[in-house]
């Protein structure tokens, strides 16, 4: 993750975060019926985050969370 920093005679005086983060999955139960309802299910992150994710996502898939919010955006 980049993220930039603004210094001021030598001290970080701002950063900024990225606006989306790619994380793993590692760890999220088997997808269940049809992903077409819109389903979705728990999933932890490499980070230890829990989020929810659509069920079509499995362990070792890559997703995009948005920074701000911490929710799931989509595969990446």
């Amino acid at each position: 993750m980049d993220c930039t920093l603004l210094y001021w005679n030598g001290r970080i005086i701002d950063f900024d975060l990225p606006i989306t983060v790619r994380l793993t999955v590692t760890e999220a139960d088997p997808g269940q019926g049809d992903s077409a309802q819109g389903g979705t299910k728990p999933a932890t992150l490499e980070t230890g985050a829990v989020v929810n994710v659509p069920s079509f996502v499995d362990v070792g898939d890559d997703v995009l969370i948005d920074s701000r919010t911490g929710q799931y955006m989509s595969r990446a």
